[in-house]
């Protein structure tokens, strides 16, 4: 009774919410908590009880469905397969979390509650028999045991959202509803009470993922007996026992949908993505035997479907998928997806391959990985990828500039003073302007390519180079724009065979503040968008994801401090005054964004428009890639608004005054107490 009265309350609360913003996800988050809290009141009832709260289970129901069938506003932002694929249809249908536990609980509800995954920890009672035998049967189940109240709890008029933006649950699985059921099927209540199991000792106990991958093994042991098949229990065999009407839910199977549903949370997991990667790892070490088919088939189900994923899901994918080989040593069966390699370079199938491969040879090297792969892939390894110290383009004669190109690089391995470094660059202005070259530019690519070949060596040689020559390369910037972005095609230029390392080394320009924001944006986007080609290369993301991400955090950043009552009144002011313009300045990134590559999603950037020598396959394919760009960094952009924006943050709050001090009662203390001089 005392439950049922704080889940209205919970659904008052929730419709408050609703009423108030169309757009609140506060709500909805409740009516979830009151959907999942259901199941375990009803199951843990028993006698008479069972009837009642069945009933008022049933009345609770038809209110949630206000809230739990209306779509929500964002639902449409975070479809994880939001486009069609090569086959013309979609992996699976878009649901909400909360809308697919309302039906199937409403279907639970006329089929009488059975609820047959949830163990009952009661033992029922034994009628007695003539000779006394149920008595002993019973043992304490015959004894009447007190019954409490429910205390009351009173529920806070003022909900407070926490520090983790709430958005709408879209389910997410790889291998619900196929024609054999290796996990509860959509339809089933059991598919949402096994996935918040999971998902929430998962995101709980994150802190030990030795602990959680041990207790994702042993998740049968916490249900109704007859919910899973044995453990590693081969595939092929769950068609005969589906036949036979017996179970085949695989434990394996529950527990990597699981995870991967975190993994490919979208807008953003409940923790960073290594935190996931790390998991699977310690699962497939644990027991590789029943989890590594398990991820077999989902690593199969994702690249037949890269094509409509998401696009974010799809690099996440692929992040995990090449961390994951590195774990166990590369080893993959790539003879399956042979074929794929007839396919463009800007088809999704082949992008990811390449995208994989880049990923790898950062994780090892060259030789490493392509000793791992067949034949027919080495053709994405070619033998400069082996070479690890890219060559001084200078050092050809055939180069303009190139004995001065020589020169300030032996200046800089022996780490001449700028003064005799300015003399070489002179000479390198006067020729550039004799042969109508800009000459900043060319200044900036010699200085900036001698950098790049003494920073080869390892990432800390490259940013002690960096860090060594910093001031000029900061003096470029304000003096031409287009020589501040030559700084970043000449990092690109001399990593051409290693884009992994040049976004590395990009980063750390950026966090010198040598090259900004909008120049990368820019230089990515404008200059070297290739009539959109570029957007089909893993590098051109993972630049522009590094970029706005420290944009964003840096927004976050700022936001915090304003709230932070522990400064000043006047510092959280000045803090203030400052927040608009670096929201301006993100807003105008995103903006940025959404120009260059709207245009490619709608066939109007300006070099399309002019000039485009492909096939109309081709076209079409560009054209997708645009438009994959284009909802990605629209719904960046919605949820940095939702956190940063003047609606989300409200006015300046001043401290709340501090609690007046209670003086405390003072009690002689007793002779035992005092301390004794004999």
């Amino acid at each position: 009774e005392g439950v049922i009265a704080v889940l209205e309350e919970l659904f008052n609360r929730a419709v408050d919410l609703q009423t108030a913003s169309q757009d609140d996800a506060i709500g909805i988050e409740l009516v979830k908590i009151i959907l999942l809290t259901l199941p375990y009141l009803i199951a843990s009832s028993s006698g008479e009880a069972v009837a009642t709260l069945q009933q008022k289970a049933s009345e609770l129901l038809e209110k949630t469905d206000v809230v739990a069938s209306t779509p929500h506003a964002f639902e449409g932002h975070v479809d994880p397969y939001p486009m069609s694929g090569d086959s013309g249809e979609k992996a699976m249908t878009a649901v909400s979390v909360i809308s697919m536990l309302q039906r199937q609980l409403q279907e639970e509800a006329s089929s009488g509650w059975q609820l047959k995954c949830i163990p009952r920890v009661y033992v029922p009672k034994v009628a007695p028999t003539a000779d006394g035998d149920g008595e002993e049967a019973n043992g304490d189940a015959s004894k009447e045991f007190p019954k409490h109240s429910f205390p009351a709890i009173n529920v806070p008029s003022t909900v407070v959202e926490g520090p983790r933006k709430l958005f709408p649950e879209m389910f997410f699985s790889l291998y619900a509803d196929q024609e054999i059921e290796s996990v509860p099927p959509t339809s089933n209540i059991a598919s949402s009470l096994l996935r918040d199991a999971v998902v929430d000792t998962v995101n709980i106990l994150d802190f030990n993922r030795i602990v959680v991958a041990k207790l994702l093994s042993e998740i049968d042991c916490f249900w109704a007996p007859g919910t899973f098949v044995k453990r590693s229990t081969a595939f092929d065999k769950l068609r005969s026992l589906q036949t036979e009407g017996k179970p085949t839910w695989k434990p394996e199977d529950v527990a990597i949908d699981s995870v991967f549903s975190q993994l490919f949370q979208l807008p953003m997991p409940e923790h960073r993505l290594v935190y996931y990667h790390s998991l699977i790892t310690e699962s497939c070490k644990i027991a590789p035997g029943a989890i590594a088919p398990s991820l077999g088939r989902a690593i199969r189900f994702l690249f037949r479907n890269v094509d409509s994923m998401d696009m974010e899901l799809g690099y996440r994918f692929m992040e995990w998928f090449a961390h994951h080989l590195s774990n166990f040593e590369f080893r993959w069966k790539w003879a399956e997806w042979i074929p794929d390699l007839n396919l463009s370079d800007l088809h999704p199938k082949k992008a990811f391959i390449i995208g994989v491969l880049d990923k790898e040879i950062q994780l090892s090297f060259a030789k490493r990985v392509r000793d791992t792969l067949p034949q027919e892939y080495h053709l994405l390894i070619p033998a400069s990828k082996e070479i690890e110290s890219p060559p001084f383009k200078y050092a050809e004669d055939s180069m303009p500039f190139a004995k001065e190109g020589r020169e300030v690089l032996g200046l800089l391995k022996k780490k001449a003073p700028e003064s005799e470094i300015q003399p070489v660059l002179d000479v390198v202005h006067s020729e550039a302007v004799n042969h109508g070259v800009e000459p900043l530019i060319a200044t900036t690519d010699v200085y900036a390519t001698a950098i790049c070949s003494i920073g080869s060596k390892s990432l800390s040689h490259a940013l002690s180079t960096i860090d060594r020559c910093k001031e000029r390369l900061h003096a470029v910037g304000p003096q031409s724009e287009a020589a501040r972005r030559q700084i970043i095609s000449s990092v690109f230029e001399f990593w051409s065979e290693h884009p992994g390392t040049a976004v590395n080394i990009v980063d750390k320009l950026l966090n010198y503040s040598i090259v900004t924001p909008m120049s990368v944006i820019l230089w990515a986007l404008q200059d070297h968008m290739d009539r959109g080609r570029a957007l089909a290369k893993s590098e051109t993301y993972e630049l522009i994801s590094i970029t706005m991400k420290k944009m964003t955090n840096r927004v976050r950043q700022i936001l915090r401090e304003r709230d932070n009552f522990a400064l000043d009144f006047s510092q959280r002011q000045a803090i203030d005054e400052a927040l608009p313009r670096e929201r301006e300045s993100m807003r105008a990134l995103f903006a940025a964004i959404e120009d260059a590559v709207a245009g490619v999603a709608e066939g109007a950037q300006d070099e399309m428009i002019e000039r485009f020598d492909g096939e109309e396959l081709e076209q079409t394919m560009i054209q997708g890639w645009g438009q994959r760009w284009a909802k990605v960094w629209r719904r960046k952009a919605i949820v940095e608004e939702g956190v940063v924006g003047e609606a989300a943050i409200g006015p300046l709050k001043e401290a709340p005054a501090p609690p007046e001090a209670v003086p405390e009662a003072v009690v002689a203390p007793a002779d035992d107490d005092m301390d004794r001089v004999e």
